[in-house]
């Protein structure tokens, strides 16, 4: 526990000292809420307003939690990489699983800080919810799903990527490119068919739909992502995702150059 302990908040300190990592995770999705918020509602009856709000601003949090855990944890791991650090804990007995546990904590605390900055300045301008009791606790699972699948990408990023930029700049750009493809940043109706069944399968894009489902009404998605199947297949795929991962960091990873 106390190597757990030391991991998190090693990371946590890192993070927190990283501006693009801050940029990235809490300021961009939060200019876009704000974006988006005023250029995506112009021609929409007022009634449905502010749930499009609403729905903008759960996509720019599940974005952030995307970017937390596609770029600023294969970026932890690079950097210690990169200073030697990595090396020094591989020779020390110290369990891997103790180390990824500790970054993938400290990452969540930094991208559900995001996302509840996200959504407080997406109610700011205007942004309103619908659900309660237990669709807020549906919420908080899907949330988790897209925590895992993050993870799960970034770890991945951060075992094969070696260099400390490119490690941030290729989960970012998976993060981005991902986002256009699977309705995160346009409306799911929009996408032409192959990148429909793209996003119902994409774990992340099909937990933010359910979120969208949940939180802002079923109008606003264009298909049912509650159906059991559809759940199914996002959390196999969000801890399938997290299990390669780990797998990965802790077989090629964790080991002396």
């Amino acid at each position: 526990m106390r190597q757990i302990s030391a991991a998190y908040t090693k990371a946590v300190k890192e993070l927190l000292r990283e501006k693009s990592a801050l940029f990235w995770t809490i300021a961009w999705p939060i200019i876009w809420v704000i974006i988006g918020s005023y250029i995506f509602t112009g021609s929409a009856p007022q009634e449905v307003v502010p749930y499009i709000k609403g729905s903008i601003a759960i996509s720019m949090m599940v974005f952030a939690l995307m970017i937390a855990g596609m770029s600023n944890l294969p970026a932890s791991i690079a950097g210690d990489r990169a200073n030697g650090l990595l090396s020094k804990l591989i020779s020390m007995p110290i369990k891997p699983y103790r180390d990824f546990i500790g970054r993938i904590s400290a990452v969540t605390t930094l991208s559900l800080l995001a996302a509840a900055l996200v959504i407080v300045i997406g109610i700011a301008v205007g942004a309103r919810f619908t659900g309660a009791g237990v669709e807020i606790l549906q919420v908080v699972g899907f949330v988790f799903l897209v925590i895992c699948a993050s993870a799960g990408v970034g770890l991945i990023i951060g075992t094969l990527i070696k260099n400390l930029q490119g490690a941030i700049m290729t989960g970012v750009g998976i993060a981005v490119i991902t986002s256009f493809v699977s309705g995160l940043f346009a409306p799911y109706e929009v996408l032409p068919v192959p990148l429909q069944v793209f996003s119902r399968v994409y774990p992340i894009s099909s937990a933010q739909a359910s979120i969208v489902h949940l939180l802002a009404g079923p109008e606003m998605i264009a298909y049912n992502p509650l159906t059991s199947s559809q759940i199914t297949l996002t959390i196999a795929l969000s801890f399938a995702l997290l299990f390669v991962g780990t797998i990965l960091y802790s077989r090629l990873g964790w080991k002396l150059d």
